[in-house]
């Protein structure tokens, strides 16, 4: 298992988008961290943790993270609103980039084609549906910097998705529109399958990274998700079918 590497010093406040709505917090570093505790699922802190890990690998510029440690004397004196949602122990941490907005229909043109595209098939391969922008609107989970032009790749909670809607995922994700510069091209297609089949190398050295304490909710309450379906999703690389769209 993976040692945190920073220790939440302070609770600043708790975001009021996303469903996980996590705590704004400073580190022992003087960093700012967006973190999800208990409260947000122990699900939710597995699935963002490996999607991160996988995502790095896959060359997506995700924004850092770490595992960090509350300490359980930030959590008995009650120092933030609703903290104990936020809970002692080991946390996912997001570390805040300055100077970034979320990205809009707007700037979404001023993303590199390459880079969008690995964008549209690592969620795919995830599961990942909770990426969409259309021009009525959406929640990409993307961050913008107007000053040096880059992107950021934020939030992996509801990867690996039970329900996942690939209509819904090929008419709304943020990159809808570079579908067929994979989907209908053999040759990338292999290159990307090449690509993930490459990473599930890696899958050993994820799952032990894992803090235990994760797989529980509580005592005798598992985590609401496996092992076993994140690897079924993750090598469905492998299959025939892999980009088949209804």
């Amino acid at each position: 298992m993976s040692e945190p590497t920073v220790v939440i010093e302070e609770v600043l406040e708790r975001a009021h988008q996303g469903i996980t709505r996590p705590f704004i917090c400073r580190g022992d570093d003087d960093a700012i961290y967006f973190v999800k505790g208990i409260g947000a699922g122990r699900r939710s802190q597995i699935c963002e943790w490996v999607s991160a890990q996988l995502a790095t690998a896959f060359g997506l510029p995700v924004a850092d993270y770490a595992l960090a440690e509350v300490p359980l004397e930030l959590i008995e004196a009650q120092a933030f609103p609703e903290i104990g949602q936020l809970g002692a122990g080991i946390v996912f941490a997001s570390r805040e980039i300055p100077h970034v907005q979320e990205l809009t229909v707007t700037s979404r043109d001023l993303v590199p084609a390459d880079l969008a595209t690995d964008v549209l098939v690592f969620d795919w391969w995830l599961h990942n549906e909770d990426r969409h922008l259309t021009k009525l609107g959406g929640n990409p989970n993307l961050l913008w910097d107007m000053q040096s032009g880059q992107l950021a790749v934020i939030d992996h909670n509801q990867a690996f998705d039970r329900d996942f809607n690939a209509a819904r995922f090929s008419d709304s994700h943020v990159f809808a529109s570079r579908w067929n510069r994979v989907f209908g091209d053999h040759v990338e297609r292999e290159r990307y399958q090449a690509r993930m089949k490459s990473l599930l190398s890696k899958l050993g050295d994820i799952r032990v990274s894992i803090p235990l304490s994760w797989w529980h909710f509580a005592e005798d309450v598992p985590a609401d998700v496996t092992w076993d379906e994140i690897v079924a999703c993750l090598e469905r690389c492998y299959r025939e079918d892999f980009w088949t769209t209804p």
